[in-house]
């Protein structure tokens, strides 16, 4: 863990509520990171936290019902338990029929999550707001590939560990801001991918999932950008990913910075 200044640590409120002080620095990154005392643990292992944290996304393509039919199993580098992206609706690579999303919804966020690739081409992502899609995918590099802010960034493949290895992304989110309901800033994303910075206040254009995707999945198309806020969404599309030790704080990015600070 890295000591970090009290300039940048800071009490923020979120929708009239206090939330704990918490920095955006460069503590707490990497494979490995410990959720400090601020944060919500979303996956720990452990069935019951993905039940109390965690319910189907109920979009246009889905076809599963709960319990969360995802699976509890062992971690295959470490010891503990981890949890597997595993519905048989969605055998086949079959987008949005078993995706799940927090309870919660977030508009300004710092996340950490931990995933494993399993098998050559496994796929899955990790949706901001259920409407941004931090790509999963071995074996792309493309602008749709592993790592990339989906369409919007180039990948940082390089920084993939590779199959059967854990990676972690840790994510400084900053929601797109509003003014008499017309957008005035995009959203950005800041990102360290395996502990090495991969993007820098991303500004995110549109959605990119088409009507089929997010909560803005009826707005300009399905590429439009609303104000309401969204949870984390997890896809499912029947190949082997794994997650374990995610975990976010809610934070109140002022300015148009997402940026994590030294």
């Amino acid at each position: 863990m890295i000591d970090l200044p009290s300039s940048i640590v800071s009490t923020v409120c979120l929708a009239g509520s206090l939330l704990l002080p918490f920095s955006t620095g460069l503590a707490d990154i990497g494979v490995g990171a410990k959720a400090p005392k601020e944060s919500t643990v979303l996956i720990d292992g452990k069935r019951s936290t993905l039940d109390d944290k965690w319910i189907y996304w109920e979009g246009p393509g889905f076809k599963s019902a709960l319990p969360i039919k995802w699976k509890i199993v062992n971690d295959p580098v470490d010891n503990g338990t981890v949890v597997q992206t595993d519905d048989p609706v969605a055998a086949g690579g079959k987008y949005g029929t078993a995706d799940i999303v927090t309870k919660k919804a977030y508009r300004d966020f710092r996340l950490h999550i931990e995933f494993l690739i399993s098998k050559p081409g496994g796929n899955s992502g990790v949706y901001l707001q259920n409407r941004y899609e931090i790509q999963i995918m071995d074996g792309d590099k493309t602008k749709h590939g592993l790592g990339a802010v989906i369409n919007e960034s180039d990948s940082p493949y390089h920084l993939y560990k590779g199959l059967g290895q854990w990676n972690a992304y840790d994510i400084n989110f900053r929601a797109a801001r509003f003014k008499d309901g017309l957008m005035v800033e995009k959203p950005l994303v800041s990102m360290f991918f395996n502990g090495v910075k991969a993007h820098t206040n991303q500004k995110i254009n549109q959605v990119w999932g088409g009507p089929n995707s997010g909560i803005d999945g009826g707005n300009n198309g399905g590429k439009g950008i609303t104000d309401l806020p969204g949870g984390l969404k997890l896809q499912c599309e029947g190949h082997d990913v794994r997650y374990r030790n995610a975990w976010i704080v809610e934070t109140d990015l002022k300015t148009a910075d997402s940026d994590f600070k030294e």
